[in-house]
């Protein structure tokens, strides 16, 4: 990947000296690209765990802010939002008293979860080459700096 491709500027643009969009570029959340959008809110802190956990059952908030665990009511508040507005997640309030409202996964919210629940299961599974892999990073930049 070019300078170009990383920095959102196309090659005859620079040449030019003119600023074009990239394809990545962002100039506010609602100007994104959606599917950069899309992408960031599924795999947020918070998103991600949401997610994983809705895969398993239905919940209510204090549930699942228990089950999340060290989320604030903000950020669970604002997280199941984000993904009720994508089309993820469906909010059911009950009018009961005491108000009752339940989050769960829509059929895209279920594929999503399935998607993200993988990477999980990878990160899992692939740790101990993960560790590897930064131990001989760790020891080539220390070895490097030995040698200046």
């Amino acid at each position: 990947m070019g300078v170009s491709e990383v920095s959102g500027v196309s090659a005859e643009a620079e040449l030019e000296g003119k600023r074009v969009p990239g394809k990545y570029e962002t100039v506010d959340a609602e100007g994104m690209c959606p599917y950069r959008l899309v992408m960031e809110h599924v795999t947020s802190r918070w998103g991600v765990l949401v997610l994983m956990e809705l895969l398993e059952r239905p919940y209510r908030f204090s549930e699942l802010r228990r089950a999340i665990g060290r989320v604030s009511e903000k950020m669970l508040t604002q997280t199941l939002q984000i993904l009720e507005r994508d089309g993820l997640v469906h909010r059911d309030a009950k009018p009961v008293i005491p108000p009752r409202v339940d989050y769960s996964l829509t059929d895209l919210g279920r594929e999503a979860a399935a998607q993200v629940s993988a990477l999980a299961v990878w990160t899992t599974e692939r740790m101990p080459d993960v560790d590897r892999a930064r131990r001989t990073y760790d020891e080539a930049r220390a070895e490097k700096a030995r040698a200046r």
